[in-house]
């Protein structure tokens, strides 16, 4: 913590007591002479727009002890939306000066009791309540609270110093003080003497090397009179002494403002973080915490927490302290941006859509044509293109409803549950290996394909997968504890597949850019520890079970860790199988992080990136691009009883989706906010099965029939040279990423050079079978540009394409050359 300075910035001495310290708030106070603070009232005010709602952050301020203190941030809200900070230009009065005053823009105690601060700007008054508790108190300076936060706010313990693997310079500390009696050891008792000076504090090694007394390979970091070496100089006075076990710790953080919407290059605006203690107390720890910004272009924020708006975009500003990590979003403007004013929205999903793009100025695109919406449904609900049969009846439908009604049509298709089948099947990597055979492999893929089908909610399904006991061929199910059989690994596969996390940093070390901690890690993969396996009468066979023994021991200090829930508590699980309790509480209705997690799987599928992305990547400092949209989509969800049918439904009937590629000056850059279709590249299975439709060459892949559908493809081992060129998942792993949709020169060389649409326009002879039915060449050049982009020839196509066909010689050969060309078109291999 700060200690109040003299009006010329001198610091007063570290050892002074709290009396002595309120003799120097009281000559502060004279110097202002005032009980109305007023910030910087000498410089006048830039902006005199009207300044719109006046709000102060926080709402309420508690103060413990006579060193306590407070910021403040005040600010106006437009009616266009967008914040100013105007905490400079305010007026505070406090409602009794015997309680509480406010000096360098904090709030700080003066006795005990209960006051409040009245804030003016622009005949606009809020009143703050104030509690003042125990100034009589003076807090010592602790370990846990005060040294650790400050090693972690200078950097000293982070990844690239003394944090990393091995240390730096034979000085090691844990990753942003995850072992705080580790951290204590290494200071204090590891080189006894060297790094710590009890009879002359300031010359303590520490301390020296941190202010650039002592050559430092990190450099210097701060300054002698800075609150950071002062919070050192006063721990090794008192002995560098180790926290109590009973220490009181941190519950959670808050971040105020709780978002920001700035103009490009405007005024910037302050941040504040508060700690919350397990013993009740707060206080403000805006200077301990580590601050970031994961787009410094659009908006940047220093040490102190001042953000500085820069380039037009969005940004995410994390704060983390402790253990915990809160991120605030931040939309930065141009200043001369109109208003938009989107159109009538088609359900709740463009009512959420349409209010973040009126904040980003914004324009959505206008809706796709007729012919657009008709190719992207098909290949979205059915991994197939619409046959010119269905092409013409739906341009042909005048009925206001057609596009409901097609989505209807294609929702009961048994192409729709193949897809997802493959989907989910990617999520719990279904393939055959050493360990799971072709038959127990097949019997898996069936079990889901099942359920899938028989329109078993999604959470009733995950919730049988994680309680499966008995046979992996009695009880597929149990293959999902086969595939991976490593207990921590198991945890991370359930976490980043059913809860979109990924848990993987906080095995060694608390998550720097999450709020996951080893404890979380180890807690959670407890609910593994008791997985049974045993040998059937079959030798292809296991049997899974609850072992009713086992446990996870956590590397600092090797205690058995107590199975908890992730974000959670610890649950009762006394003569229960841990799958169980766990299944039950991750699929419940009550646990959103289930189903943001299944809620945003599903959009990416739609859009071609998630409102999380990559969609099992959630963390605070990956936050959703539309928050408020996530959180109606999961609550919509659960409403639905996880029916993913009808929650597809909405999806497709929304204006959102039905939008066209084509921008707007306003959209022509934004690639997040789903102001307009994006084109995508159809991923390999679908592609390859499109091809195969077109030219009417069947497929035969390993155990299907002649004819078979890649998206049916029950194995993630089983391919050709096609997929794996564009980038079927092989299923070895649970990440997303395995599934490769970026388009490159391999895949490029593929289609011109390779037999997948050579080999196959031969095979289905198709523009021979036409030429032989008597249709003539304009007729089959229509029947082409139907069949493959779902349109017919524009004007200036069919001009050239006729000039093309009057001089060739061999007419089927030139319509076979258009038809290789169509094959080989970006519009084919995109749904756009």
């Amino acid at each position: 913590m700060r200690f109040a300075t003299f009006g010329d910035g001198r610091q007063p001495n570290v050892q002074a007591t709290w009396r002595m310290q309120r003799i120097i708030l009281v000559a502060l106070m004279l110097t202002a002479c005032v009980t109305t603070c007023a910030f910087a009232q000498a410089q006048p005010e830039e902006n005199t727009k009207k300044p719109g709602r006046l709000e102060v952050y926080p709402s309420t301020v508690e103060l413990t002890g006579a060193k306590d203190f407070q910021h403040i941030v005040i600010r106006s809200v437009g009616d266009n939306g967008i914040t100013r900070d105007v905490t400079d230009t305010a007026t505070i009065e406090s409602g009794d000066t015997n309680v509480v005053f406010v000096s360098d823009g904090r709030v700080r105690a003066w006795g005990n009791g209960e006051s409040h601060l009245a804030v003016t700007y622009d005949g606009q008054t809020l009143q703050m309540p104030v509690k003042v508790t125990k100034v009589e108190h003076q807090r010592a300076v602790s370990l846990r609270l005060d040294v650790i936060p400050t090693l972690t706010s200078a950097g000293c313990n982070n990844g690239s110093c003394h944090g990393s693997a091995r240390g730096q310079d034979g000085f090691h500390l844990s990753l942003f003080g995850y072992d705080p009696n580790g951290d204590h050891y290494a200071m204090t008792r590891e080189l006894p003497g060297r790094r710590l000076n009890f009879a002359r504090p300031a010359e303590s090694l520490l301390v020296k090397k941190a202010v650039g007394r002592a050559p430092h390979t990190g450099g210097k970091l701060f300054d002698l009179d800075s609150h950071y070496a002062r919070t050192l100089i006063e721990w090794i006075e008192r002995g560098a002494p180790n926290d109590p076990a009973d220490i009181a710790h941190v519950t959670h953080i808050d971040v105020f403002p709780p978002d920001m919407v700035l103009t490009a290059g405007g005024e910037p605006q302050r941040m504040i973080v508060r700690s919350y203690y397990s013993d009740g107390t707060n206080r403000d720890v805006t200077e301990l915490a580590t601050l970031m910004s994961n787009n410094d272009v659009c908006a940047r924020v220093d040490t102190s927490g001042r953000v500085t708006p820069g380039q037009r975009g969005e940004a995410q500003l994390l704060a983390r302290f402790d253990v915990h990590s809160v991120g605030i979003p931040v939309i930065v403007i141009p200043a001369d941006a109109p208003t938009v004013s989107p159109p009538q929205p088609a359900n709740y999903i463009d009512e959420f859509v349409h209010k973040k793009l009126v904040n980003l100025r914004i324009q959505p695109s206008d809706v796709c044509t007729d012919d657009v919406f008709l190719r992207r449904a098909h290949i979205d609900l059915t991994g197939m293109l619409p046959t010119p049969e269905a092409h013409a009846a739906f341009i042909g439908d005048e009925r206001p409803d057609k596009r409901a009604r097609l989505i209807d049509e294609l929702l009961q298709r048994k192409e729709f549950v193949e897809l997802w089948v493959m989907q989910w099947a990617e999520r719990m990597q279904i393939r055959s290996t050493l360990e799971v055979s072709y038959k127990a492999m097949l019997l898996y893929y069936n079990w889901l394909q099942e359920r899938l089908a028989a329109d078993m909610p999604l959470n009733e399904i995950v919730r049988e997968l994680l309680s499966a006991t008995g046979g992996t061929f009695t009880s597929p199910a149990t293959n999902f504890y086969q595939l991976e059989r490593d207990t921590l690994k198991l945890s991370e596969n359930v976490a980043q597949s059913f809860l979109g996390a990924r848990m993987q940093c906080a095995q060694c070390h608390n998550h720097p850019f999450d709020r996951w901690t080893m404890d979380d890690y180890y807690s959670f993969a407890a609910f593994f520890a008791q997985v049974g396996r045993k040998p059937a009468e079959d030798p292809r066979e296991t049997i899974v079970f609850n072992n009713r023994n086992g446990e996870v021991n956590h590397p600092v200090g090797n205690r058995a860790m107590p199975p908890r829930f992730l974000g959670g508590p610890a649950p009762d699980i006394k003569g229960r199988d841990r799958r169980v309790v766990l299944a039950e509480w991750l699929t419940s209705k009550d646990n959103d992080m289930f189903a943001r997690n299944v809620a945003n799987m599903v959009w990416a599928h739609f859009f071609g990136r998630g409102i999380v992305d990559p969609v099992d990547d959630v963390r605070v400092s990956n936050p959703p691009s539309n928050g408020p949209l996530l959180d109606a989509l999961a609550e919509r969800l659960v409403a639905y009883n996880y029916d993913l049918r009808r929650f597809v439904r909405d999806i497709c009937n929304s204006r959102t989706y039905q939008l066209s590629a084509k921008t707007n000056p306003t959209n022509a850059e934004d690639q997040r906010n789903f102001s307009h279709a994006a084109i995508r590249r159809i991923r390999s299975e679908v592609l390859l099965d499109c091809i195969s439709q077109v030219t009417g060459a069947p497929n035969k892949f390993k155990g299907l029939p002649l004819g078979a559908r890649a998206v049916q493809i029950a194995d993630g081992n089983v391919s050709n040279y096609f997929l794996t060129t564009f980038g079927r998942a092989k299923r070895e792993t649970v990440c997303t990423c395995e599934v490769v949709m970026e388009p490159n020169l391999s895949q490029a060389l593929h289609l011109i050079n390779g037999d997948s649409v050579n080999q196959k326009i031969a095979e289905g002879s198709l523009v021979k079978g036409l030429v032989d039915a008597g249709k003539p060449p304009e007729a089959i050049v229509d029947h082409l540009y139907v069949a493959c982009l779902s349109r017919v020839p524009t004007d200036t196509e069919r001009t050239k394409l006729h000039e093309v066909l009057a001089m060739a010689e061999d007419k089927t050969a030139a319509l076979n050359d258009l038809f290789w060309a169509l094959l080989n078109s970006k519009e084919f291999m995109f749904n756009h």
